[in-house]
This record gives C-alpha cells, structure tokens and sequence, in this order.
C-alpha cells in the first residue's frame, strides 16, 4: 500500500507521521520527500477497519492538507522508466561497482553474454568476457573513458568502460565503478580518439593473413606502379583496391572501377578509350573513356582476365607509354593514372593456356596483393557475423538480433565458397526472415555446394579400371573444386602440382575458367 500525504513544510511532520505508523505497529517500507509538499508512504496491505481509522488520524496532523492512495512510489516509477528505457538500447549495456560485480544489465546485454538467459547481476563481469583486465583497470580508479577489444563466447566486441564518480553535497567525489557498452563493429569515427580514420579499416580480421595483407597494401598504396589484386570470388577485392586509392596521394582524385567480363568486346574499348565524334555512328558525339574521366586517380579492372587479345594489346601499350587513341581519332591523349587490376583466379595459368599476353601480365604484376578465402582464416567468421548482422538490423531498421552460440559454431564450420560476400548476403536473408531477436543455426540458410553429396563409389562390373579411376577422380575434383578454385591451392590440397590439376581440370571440363584455349594472341 502506498500514501500519498500532501502538506506544508512544518519542521516535525514526518516525525508525527512515523509515530503514529508506530503506535499502529505499522512496518514503514519506504518513505520519499519531494521538496514540492508532498510526503510518499510504502507499506504492506491493512484491513479495512485499521486502513478506516488511520487515513482520519494523518489529516488531523498539522499542516497536512490531504491523504491518498497512490499506485506507486516516485521512485518505482523513475526504476521502470529507466528499465524500459535502458531495455530498449539495442546495444548490450552493464553497469558494475568498483570491484567488477554486475549491477544492472539491459536485456542485449542478457542475450549476448549467456544464452541460458541466467541472471547477471551479482556476478563478475570477468566471468563473462576477457581480452582486457577490467578488475585492474577499476583498482585504478579512472577518471577518463577506456576503449578495448574484448572476446566475448569468442566473438570480438570494442567495449567502451565510462566510469562512475558520485558527488556528495560538498562536492567530494567517490569511485562508483563503471558503465560497459559493447559494440559488435570496429571503432566508429567517433569512438576514436585521434580523429584520424585508416583507409584499410574496413578491411575486417585479426587472423595473421589479413594483418599481413593490411600491412603489405599501406605499403604498396604509396607507390605509383600497376597493383595486381587476386583472390575468389566474394573475398574483397574492389574494397581492398578502393582501400588502396584511399590511402594514396590520389585520394581526392577519382577512383573508377570497370568490369571487364560485364562489356562486349564492341562496348569495351569505347567504355575504356573513348571515342570521337561521329566514330561509331553519324550521330554520335565524343566521348571520354573511363581513363580519361579518371585522370590523376586510379581505374580498377575487375576481371582483367576475361579481357581479349585486342584490348589487352591497347592496354599493354597505354601501360607502357602513358598514352592512348579514342577511337576513330589520330590525336593521342596523355592521362595520368594509376591501374589497379583484379582477377578472381590465377592469371599465369591464364598465361599458360595462352588466353593472357604474358608481357601484359609482367607489366600489370609489378605489386601483387593475394586474398586469402573465409575458409583460410575462420577466426574471423564471428567478428565478421557480428559486424554484417548489426549492418543488416539497421538497413531493415530493426533492434539488433544477436547470434546464438549454435549458429555461431554453424558459420564457422561452412566452408563459404562465396567468401565474405556469401557470408554477408546469408545473415541479411536470415536477419530479414527472423521474427525474434535471437539468430540460432536453425534460422539460417546454407545451401550445400553443388556435387556435394555425389556418390564416389564406382562400379568395376561397367568399363575398364582405368575408366573407373577416372570417375573416381573427376568426382573428387568436383566435389573439392568449389572451395578451392585455385588451382595453386586445391593442388596444395591434394599433394599435386599445380600443372597437373590443371590438366585434370581441363580434361574434365571442370571450371569455366580452366578451358583449353582454341585461340592464341595475335
């Protein structure tokens, strides 16, 4: 039962309403004092008859004007406000005291932390996630904000801790603890604090290989020669280009990027080169090529491979001289820029079947940037689930969704033959179809690669052994083929060198990319 008494200031009131509470043998559970003339009683239920003759007793007290009940307390209803409030943070948030023990936690924080949902508060924040020491960093008692990397059920999180000091009324301040926000991304350009943003930042993972590639690309950003990108489909390789640009002198100048087995042989000189007017028609006019538009910055030739003999001949030549003819025009035009081509497998196998020029290879293989497959560093699944599912709930405007330690294990047992770009377009189908706000292994998708499940037994009763033999391998090839289309690699795989698998490939007719060529370069 809660009353509310309001009344006029009177030194003594609250004494002769606890004396009567007293004499009634009444159990006070609670009393609040707003400094508006209001006084706010909590105690257990009463009988009618003793609730009849006690409300009487208050209003005969001097100065006390009136006496009501009230459904709650100004206190309970700051606590609900402040929890629903606090439960609707899509990011997990914690509150702990100077010795590292959970006070307040909000419900992203539940869901994160334990998927048995088990109650935090009283617990040790250092039960529940390491990569830092908390426990020290309290015994401190700071008085500035502190941003780390934490592992959390072996995801990655940056945890800004917000410490606590609490004032007296003479203004000496005490070390409360702290408050903790998890953030399952990188640092956003408000989070940090030099104010200065890496062009690389976007290029996720803390495995080995991807340290070494981020530090091998600010090296190589610098300097003005031809970069050759390679890696699967699906891995990044436009972002680590663009990355490239970003970071080099040619920042503020264009970055144009062409996909060179998107244009038509007839389309893809003029989209290139340009053309002058009325070259391919009476009625056209002039036009720059993507080289021109781009000058003093950087073109991206995605796919360079799949470019033909005639365009890598123009190419090998602007590469070499730093000029070129638009066509149907004599007048050669000199641009400034740099070319930074990517290749989804590997061109000196491309050189090999005769379908590249190999002088245009050595002058675009100066620098030379490899990839590495989802597969090859699978530390990073969880950092990268967590970074695509929060990119997902805020393009579908909805409160986060966090993975579930079974659909963690799932996404770092696939094998991901589409690389990152797979993994992102699976956590957006799934967020997008989810109905809660918990991603478990049975809401999300993975389609089993093709030929996956095909059956190796072969049948000896039906043709020669070495028929059979052959069955044998061309099932195994196309089983294996789509998590390792590079021949380097599935040979690596294999114990073969890299020659004959290509051959094996070729022979049978496994991989678009691995057919015989039936021209050779002009």
């Amino acid at each position: 039962m809660r009353l509310e008494i309001t009344c006029d200031d009177r030194l003594g009131l609250c004494q002769d309403v606890l004396q009567i509470l007293r004499s009634r043998e009444i159990d006070l559970r609670g009393i609040e004092v707003d400094p508006k003339g209001k006084i706010f009683l909590n105690f257990p239920e009463l009988e009618f008859k003793d609730f009849q003759h006690l409300m009487p007793e208050i209003r005969r007290i001097p100065n006390v004007k009136d006496v009501k009940t009230v459904a709650f307390m100004p206190s309970e209803r700051e606590h609900f406000e402040f929890s629903l409030l606090l439960n609707k943070l899509p990011d997990p948030v914690l509150s702990i005291d100077a010795r590292g023990f959970i006070d307040i936690a909000n419900d992203a924080a539940g869901l994160l932390l334990t998927d048995t949902r088990q109650h935090l508060p009283g617990t040790v924040i250092t039960q529940w996630l390491s990569g830092f020491n908390i426990s020290r960093w309290l015994e401190r008692q700071p008085t500035e904000p502190q941003v780390s990397q934490v592992t959390i059920n072996g995801a990655k999180y940056f945890a800004e801790l917000m410490p606590i000091w609490v004032a007296d009324e003479h203004k000496k301040t005490s070390f409360a603890g702290a408050v903790l926000t998890c953030k399952p991304q990188p640092l956003s350009s408000q989070w940090q604090r030099t104010g200065q943003q890496d062009a690389f930042h976007q290029l996720l993972g803390e495995h080995a290989s991807m340290k070494r590639l981020r530090k091998e690309a600010r090296r190589m950003a610098e300097l003005n020669v031809p970069l050759l990108v390679q890696g699967e489909t699906g891995v990044g390789k436009e972002l680590l280009a663009r990355a490239c640009h970003q970071s080099s002198h040619r920042a503020e100048q264009p970055f144009l990027a062409v996909n060179c087995a998107a244009l038509p042989d007839n389309v893809a000189e003029s989209e290139l080169f340009g053309h002058g007017k009325g070259s391919l028609g009476p009625h056209t006019e002039a036009k720059k090529g993507i080289f021109e538009q781009a000058n003093g910055g950087t073109v991206l030739l995605d796919a360079v491979g799949e470019m033909s003999n005639g365009l890598q001949a123009k190419l090998l030549r602007f590469i070499q001289d730093g000029k070129f003819r638009r066509i149907g025009e004599e007048q050669e035009v000199s641009v400034d820029v740099r070319i930074i081509c990517s290749a989804r497998d590997d061109l000196l196998l491309r050189v090999e079947a005769g379908t590249f020029r190999e002088d245009l290879f050595y002058r675009l293989n100066v620098l030379s940037l490899q990839l590495p497959p989802l597969r090859e560093r699978k530390s990073d699944i969880p950092l990268l689930a967590e970074h695509f599912g929060l990119q997902a709930c805020q393009r579908l405007g909805r409160s986060l969704v966090l993975l579930t330690r079974d659909c963690r294990e799932l996404l770092q047992r696939y094998q991901w033959p589409g690389n990152v770009r797979q993994l992102e377009n699976v956590l957006f189908r799934s967020i997008s179809m989810l109905e809660g706000d918990r991603l478990t292994a049975a809401d999300v998708y993975l389609p089993e690669a093709e030929g996956l499940h095909e059956n190796v037994a072969v049948d000896l009763e039906e043709g020669s052994l070495d028929e059979a033999v052959k069955k044998f391998e061309s099932t195994i090839l196309r089983r294996l083929y789509p998590s390792y289309p590079s021949t380097r690699q599935l040979a690596k795989k294999l114990g073969l060198s890299h020659t004959a698998v290509a051959n094996k490939l070729r022979e049978y007719g496994i991989g678009k990319q691995r057919r015989r060529a039936t021209t050779k370069p002009q």
